[in-house]
């Protein structure tokens, strides 16, 4: 080969180098996810005796996930998700028989500086205020106030109705103000003559160094999600937190009206306190439900250890109380691994 060819060709490898370095830099997708699994006992309130369980999700839901993006220029970037929850006690994905395969996010949509907008099954704020401000975070086996939201109970069907993600929705998130930030979410029915039947909500969520807050709301018009022969239901709650350094506090209240006169008020008190390496979770959580036929209450206290192996796994520890109004004590304890990848 004649030097000039040799230049020739050097430059044009230069050349298609640059261009994918160029292309890497603007656009990327990842692979991410956590698994968790425990084995123990579970007795819930009023139940005729004890599940011994090897399962999952005993400090947080396993799930698997996609990402990714794309620069367009002007500030503007391309993004999307897909995120499957899965069972690792028997491999089937869903967190529970029935529920599609990308659960717990499914969504295309546009990232500015003035926020994102994405389209598809998007995580409801509501949930997000839940997770964020009580000790136990998302765990649906351990964390008091995820039970008393999401979970059917000896009380009777889950306080709010709805899956902790929406089909059909679109969701707007505001971008960072000195810590503030919020989110706007709507879901269609998707059915063709029913055009109220939608679902709304959002949130507002600051955090300034020691205090974080919350607030959030939602209404859900779907009659299919409700029960005891409601059409609507509206869900409100406020979350706080501090940081004392030697322990974190937390504090939450819930307000849920169905307009079949069943109403819900929870409160959930909870710290996180640092002991050696790991941290030490305390959460009660109590709930009163109004309704034509009477009152009850539900009263549920956890009490856990996380103990961190390295940066991504951690196993834990943990023992739940639950007393439903007349019906007898319980009782569940699990201990279990947790690892992110």
């Amino acid at each position: 080969m004649s030097r000039r060819m040799s230049v020739v060709a050097a430059t044009i490898t230069l050349a298609v180098g640059g261009m994918a370095s160029a292309a890497r830099a603007q656009s990327s997708v990842s692979l991410y996810g956590l698994v968790d699994a425990f084995a123990g006992a579970v007795h819930p309130s009023g139940a005729p005796g004890t599940a011994w369980t090897v399962s999952g999700g005993g400090m947080s839901t396993s799930y698997w996930g996609l990402k990714g993006s794309e620069d367009l220029g002007g500030n503007l970037k391309a993004v999307f998700a897909l995120e499957d929850f899965f069972r690792i006690n028997n491999g089937r994905y869903g967190s529970f028989d029935g529920q599609s395969l990308f659960a717990r996010n499914a969504y295309v949509g546009l990232q500015s500086t003035l926020g994102t907008l994405t389209l598809g099954r998007n995580t409801v704020p509501l949930f997000v205020s839940t997770i964020l401000f009580n000790p136990f975070v998302d765990s649906f086996n351990f964390s008091p106030m995820v039970l008393h939201t999401y979970i059917d109970s000896g009380i009777g069907p889950a306080s709010v109705q709805g899956d902790t993600g929406w089909d059909n929705s679109v969701l707007y998130s505001t971008p960072n103000f000195g810590g503030l930030s919020g989110s706007l979410i709507y879901g269609t029915a998707g059915i063709a003559g029913h055009p109220g039947e939608a679902n709304f909500g959002g949130n507002l969520l600051y955090f300034g160094g020691r205090l974080a807050a919350t607030a959030a709301f939602q209404s859900v018009k779907e009659t299919a999600l409700l029960f005891n022969g409601a059409s609507r239901q509206d869900a409100y709650q406020a979350g706080v937190s501090y940081d004392f350094t030697y322990a974190k506090a937390y504090a939450q209240y819930q307000h849920v009206d169905n307009n079949d006169d069943v109403h819900d008020d929870t409160g959930q008190l909870g710290i996180s306190a640092p002991i050696g390496s790991g941290s030490a979770l305390v959460s009660w959580s109590y709930t009163r439900r109004r309704a034509a036929v009477g009152s009850k209450i539900w009263n549920t206290g956890a009490l856990g250890y996380v103990q961190p192996l390295s940066k991504r796994t951690s196993v834990y520890a943990t023992y739940l109380y639950d007393k439903v109004s007349a019906a007898g004590s319980g009782s569940g304890f699990g201990v279990g691994i947790r690892q992110q990848f």
